[in-house]
């Protein structure tokens, strides 16, 4: 089922599927959130944003409004 990461609840998994390039930081890209690796939704802020993911081995917060940019495939 394709979704985005914003749409993913605490735990849940999925594979990144398509990014947008003129949405996306260039630092996410560097620190591997590219189509193909896994991504886990860690926590989410108390006023909902930023989410926090593993991706690639790496921790990192990213803005609710860039999460919604990168499509994923759930598992």
């Amino acid at each position: 089922m394709d979704t985005t990461i914003a749409s993913l609840r605490v735990g849940e998994k999925g594979v990144i599927k398509d990014i947008s390039l003129e949405h996306i930081p260039l630092i996410l890209l560097e620190m591997g959130c590219l189509p193909g690796e896994d991504v886990e939704l860690i926590q989410i802020a108390p006023l909902r944003d930023p989410l926090y993911i593993r991706v690639n081995g790496s921790h990192l917060a990213i803005r609710k409004e860039t999460a919604n940019q990168i499509m994923i495939t759930k598992k």
